[in-house]
């Protein structure tokens, strides 16, 4: 399944290159959402809310009016997951809060004279597990799709500007249990219109059985029909903004 996206920035839909270099920007939004109003599922991006410079919310809150949208960008809370499911949101995504030491420690049954004894909970040394589960709790599975972005082989966070110490196929697997689908962007590709890396598809596949998306690089057709033989679904940004591939 092709999935468009749609990522805002400055009120803008625009597209980057690797997620720095701005190549397209638009302010026709009416003609981009009639374009993608025949797909079962758009991709919502707010770039300056994942960047930590400002939001779109209230274009956000427009198009999910419009559009049936998975929606992301800076998202820390449950209460920011639930924000954007109120404004309309079909599900919502959430990166780089999921990453990060957790060392927090939780309280059990077991009592010395009637205090809670703390004891150390299933942990990862760069995987918010306890937060995954309270997303889990909050919003439900259904809602949550977990993105894995990677640069140079490794998990990048903070509007891609950083990079934590985990493979992919490390987080998908340590993640699986909380969210309904992981969204993966081969960052190294993203806006390149170079191609994605199928045989990472084919590895990050046989990691998880639930929906996977990849995104990054995608130029044509043939590519999108590749990876959904795999049961694999893909975002495309560029190759549709600039004509390379109809929407």
């Amino acid at each position: 399944m092709l999935i468009p996206s749609i990522d805002l920035m400055g009120g803008r839909i625009v597209q980057l290159v690797q997620g720095e270099k701005l190549k397209l920007a638009f302010d026709d939004f009416e003609y981009w959402i009639k374009r993608f109003s025949k797909y079962p599922l758009v991709q919502l991006i707010d770039l300056d809310a994942a960047m930590r410079q400002g939001e779109n919310y209230a274009l956000i809150e427009m198009i999910c009016g419009r559009l049936p949208c998975q929606v992301g960008g800076g998202l820390k809370t449950a209460e920011d997951g639930r924000r954007l499911l109120d404004a309309g949101a079909k599900r919502v995504i959430y990166g780089s809060s999921l990453f990060g030491a957790d060392d927090t420690e939780i309280p059990t049954s077991e009592s010395r004279h009637g205090a809670p004894t703390l004891v150390s909970k299933r942990r990862h040394r760069v995987i918010r597990l306890e937060f995954a589960g309270e997303l889990k709790r909050a919003l439900g599975e259904a809602a949550l799709c977990f993105a894995v972005d990677t640069k140079g082989g490794r998990v990048a966070v903070k509007g891609w500007k950083d990079s934590v110490d985990l493979t992919p196929e490390e987080a998908v697997t340590w993640l699986e249990d909380s969210c309904a689908a992981f969204l993966y962007t081969h960052v190294d590709t993203e806006g390149t219109m170079q191609g994605f890396p199928l045989d990472v598809a084919a590895t990050l596949r046989a990691t998880t059985a639930k929906q996977l998306i990849v995104a990054g690089g995608i130029k044509e057709r043939a590519e999108v029909d590749a990876l959904d033989a795999m049961g694999v679904d893909a975002v495309a940004g560029m190759a549709v903004y600039s004509g390379a591939m109809e929407a």
